[in-house]
């Protein structure tokens, strides 16, 4: 028997989180629950008694601490286990600033995802004393940072992500604004708009707008004006997105020693200068008593105990995690911030019966995430009996915070007498590829993206086999009535008005301390008023930010699932059609032949002593040449490390099959601050970006690209199944699949869970 729900659940287990290590690795989930259990038990004074109760926490999905623990702990490698960071403030001089690149490249680099707000440099065209010169502004270091963060792999498996933010007053703002009506640029980075208190008084106001720096104002615009300019950019092409900064700090439970000015990459969390969070969810669909039937409920005792259990399991991840950096330990240690927060929660509705959006949802959804925030809240009390409060816990200073005014008279007056051992403990963070490897739920607090689509997944010997993907409360349904039709409070995001999103959103941010990742998915049709009308609702309704996504010509559409509507209440919906949903996907790597055909091409580097040689070897599949593995040698050793694992990451892409020609287009976009060089004619970036050519210039030639910077001519294996029409989503940079969607403010491949933010 296997804990699996779906097929899809334990290939992303294999892939994802399950740990290799021969006979000591992973033979089962359940040793992969053992092995998280063990290691963050490492930290009780009773390892073995707190072991068994964590264990009993994973145990069928129901607590899923985020994917950095369930990969990491108990295995140890040099990854940290922390999800999120914000970077120190970025210094307004050259020194300081690539300082904090090279603190952002060690970050990435053990798999961290990290903020930073550009706001503290000084605006495009402004006097920089000294050296006779005008500074380049922010954006031309965020260019800088876009660059390094394309050449890391974090943690060996995906590139990191990063959160830029800007405040609404600096004079480059609306450059800022612009900056991704280039789709080429910064495509590392997700952007997001301080927005002050005053600033929306203002806009409400139709009043002016100074934009300063140091003291000194810069330019003055109508804030309506600049408002509707961030309006219009995110209904052109999903950003920036908007922060409510002043909100934030004065929620903050420490105001009184921190002030934040940057989020991590999908927003969740609002962090101090070298702050650090974890992240872990509560999978409520698990915890469903008699789903579809009369009494159907969440199990509150149930719901108790496992808030308990994970917030001590994610306390102990504050002590036994590594962290990149010396000054992030710190933080983390003076402060002990978890992110407790939920997924499954649409399924959960559904089981219970309530449509996701009405008023009872939103009723529902406010007293689980209350009980949810009251369980972690004492849990943290009796931490701190324990072993006590953090270390910079002031009693007066803490309970006056915007956050605590708030809460129960109970909790405060337990924290008011025996402190807490965290300081913050709530977030709704991105679950995407979590929630997959739960059994497909609906994803943190988001609705069902779609009840189900069909996936084709390609074998070794070139066969493929169909998997239908369905979602876990769907199949829930399926199981217990067989085809009746679904009832008619089963809704998705397809067809839900972005007003029940922000009702939604909202309803949970009045019981998280931090914030929400989530998207509000809107029409491509819905008018600009009606558009720029969610963020105003958003703001009147208490939120701390908001995230939108209609499908625009930059970022191309979601994929299309269509859900047919032409039929009578309760008849369309009881075999849950979808289209467009099709994907090839290669399950395992390919087995390497014992021969391969293959070319070497000679590359001389302008600046290198030494040429670079590059072997590309090919496999054919279906009577199609296809590339396989890449080697780099150079008598030069100053190149040796980052060419051996050049290959060895762009051999186990290829590897994987499907469309694989984004290799070349991520290396040809390198650039060297250093400078490039010219070559036969063309000005190249970087060295990487001439292996990139080289690369390219061999696909051509074996006939894998059409041509110099066009696509597949022809691949049977990375082709969409059954989608005619011309592909509206961008392809899964992991798996080559064009089966790309909107969640919680990142695209999410729904083929293999590959999420650059997650």
């Amino acid at each position: 028997m296997t804990r699996f729900a779906a097929p899809i659940s334990e290939q992303i287990w294999n892939m994802k989180y399950r740990f290799r290590n021969g006979d000591a690795g992973d033979a089962s989930v359940e040793d992969s629950w053992r092995r998280i259990a063990r290691a963050l038990a490492v930290a009780e004074a009773e390892p073995a008694l707190w072991e068994e109760r964590f264990y009993h926490a994973l145990e069928d999905f129901k607590f899923l601490p985020a994917g950095r623990i369930t990969a990491g702990a108990g295995t140890a490698r040099k990854v940290t286990l922390f999800n999120c960071f914000v970077m120190g403030t970025v210094p307004d001089d050259m020194g300081g600033i690539f300082d904090g690149l090279r603190e952002a490249a060690l970050t990435m680099q053990q798999g961290g995802g990290i903020g930073y707000d550009f706001s503290t440099i000084r605006p495009k065209g402004a006097e920089v004393k000294g050296v006779s010169a005008d500074a380049s502004g922010p954006l031309s270091f965020m260019d800088v940072w876009d660059a390094m963060c394309r050449t890391i792999m974090s943690a060996g498996s995906r590139r990191g992500a990063m959160m830029a933010t800007m405040r609404c007053d600096h004079p480059d703002i609306e450059a800022f604004i612009a900056a991704k009506s280039d789709p080429a640029r910064l495509r590392m980075f997700n952007l997001s708009v301080l927005i002050t208190d005053a600033f929306m008084e203002a806009v409400k106001a139709d009043g002016p707008w100074d934009l300063q720096f140091g003291g000194k104002v810069y330019h003055t615009v109508q804030a309506r004006d600049l408002w509707n300019r961030i309006m219009q950019a995110t209904y052109d092409y999903a950003e920036p997105g908007v922060i409510f900064i002043d909100r934030i700090n004065a929620a903050n439970n420490l105001a009184y020693c921190e002030t934040i000015a940057a989020t991590n990459p999908c927003g969740e969390q609002p962090l101090p200068p070298y702050g650090a969070c974890l992240l872990g969810s509560i999978n409520l669909a698990r915890l469903v008593a008699e789903p579809f039937a009369a009494g159907a409920r969440v199990d509150e005792a149930a719901l108790d105990d496992l808030v308990r259990v994970a917030v001590r399991m994610m306390d102990n991840v504050v002590d036994v995690s590594g962290f990149p950096l010396p000054a992030q330990a710190a933080e983390a240690q003076a402060k002990r911030r978890i992110g407790l927060g939920v997924t499954g929660l649409a399924d959960a509705l559904l089981m219970v019966g309530l449509r996701y959006g009405s008023d009872a949802a939103v009723q529902q959804t406010e007293a689980w995430l209350h009980a949810i925030a009251r369980a972690a809240y004492l849990a943290s009390v009796d931490l701190a009996r324990e072993k006590g409060a953090f270390p910079l816990f002031d009693r007066d200073a803490y309970l006056a915070s915007g956050t605590m005014q708030t809460m129960d008279a109970d909790v405060r007056a337990a924290v008011a007498e025996h402190g807490i051992r965290n300081a913050l403990l709530t977030s709704i963070a991105p679950t995407g590829t979590i929630s997959l490897y739960a059994g497909n739920v609906s994803s943190g607090i988001e609705p069902v993206f779609a009840y189900s689509y069909t996936r084709k997944v390609l074998q070794k010997d070139g066969s493929r086999t169909e998997e239908e993907v369905i979602d876990y409360a769907v199949q829930m349904w399926r199981d217990r009535m067989g085809d009746a039709p679904l009832p008619e409070h089963f809704v998705n995001a397809q067809t839900l008005p972005p007003e029940d999103h922000v009702k939604m959103q909202a309803a949970a941010q009045k019981w998280v301390d931090s914030s929400i990742s989530k998207t509000i998915n809107c029409p491509e049709d819905i008018s600009f008023e009606a558009f720029k009308n969610v963020y105003l609702q958003a703001w009147d309704l208490g939120c701390k930010g908001c995230t939108t996504y209609r499908p625009n010509a930059v970022t191309g559409s979601v994929l299309s699932v269509s859900e047919t509507t032409d039929k009578a209440p309760g008849e369309t919906r009881g075999d849950v059609p979808a289209t467009g949903g099709e994907v090839v996907y290669m399950s395992e790597p390919l087995d390497r032949p014992k021969e391969l055909e293959g070319a070497t091409y000679k590359l001389k580097w302008p600046d290198s002593n030494h040429a670079i040689y590059v072997t590309v070897n090919d496999i054919v599949l279906g009577g199609h040449r296809r590339p396989f593995e890449v080697f780099i040698n150079s008598k030069n050793m100053e190149h040796y490390a980052w060419t051996v694992a050049l290959t060895r990451m762009i051999s186990a892409v290829f590897r994987r099959g499907g469309d694989v020609s984004f290799v070349v287009e991520e290396l040809k976009a390198v650039f060297d601050p250093r400078g490039g060089a010219w070559m036969q004619g063309k000005y190249v970036p970087s060295i990487l970006a001439a292996i990139g050519g080289v690369l390219e210039q061999h696909m051509v030639q074996i006939g894998f690209l059409a041509g110099e910077g066009m696509g597949l001519k022809e691949d049977p294996h990375a082709q969409v199944a059954g989608q005619d029409s011309p592909r509206k989503s961008p392809a899964c940079p992991a798996c080559g699949q064009y089966d790309m969607r909107m969640i919680e403010g990142c695209m999410t491949c729904a083929s293999c869970g590959h999420s650059k933010c997650a």
